[in-house]
């Protein structure tokens, strides 16, 4: 593979990670509205914020190659991969703490003793 092949073979990448991160972000936008309970929604969310912006960041980081801007890339996906699943679980929490009771299956589903 010559200097060519190594191009083709980065956009295919490239491409591939942006085309299936947006692919995630579409399903889970779609997943939110669709969804039926607050916590469920908010698990799509956090996918969305994880795998999505994740694949397109990666996307991103190979189409920019060695430079500043895929390192700058790759502070923005550590943050995100470091803030997202908190910020998930904090808004749960506080939804839970102000009433908002998750949607369980009743107690004789869960008891399989």
């Amino acid at each position: 593979m010559g200097g060519n092949g190594l191009e083709i073979l980065r956009d295919v990448i490239s491409w591939a990670c942006l085309l299936a991160g947006s692919g995630i972000v579409l399903v889970t936008g779609y997943g939110i509205l669709r969804l039926p309970t607050f916590y469920t929604r908010i698990h799509a969310s956090a996918i969305t914020d994880t795998l999505g912006a994740g694949l397109i960041l990666l996307g991103l980081i190979v189409q920019a190659g060695f430079s500043l801007a895929s390192v700058k890339l790759v502070l923005i996906l550590v943050f995100l991969v470091l803030t997202g699943p908190p910020a998930e679980h904090a808004l749960a929490k506080a939804a839970y703490l102000h009433g908002i009771e998750p949607d369980l299956p009743p107690a004789e589903e869960n008891d399989h003793h």
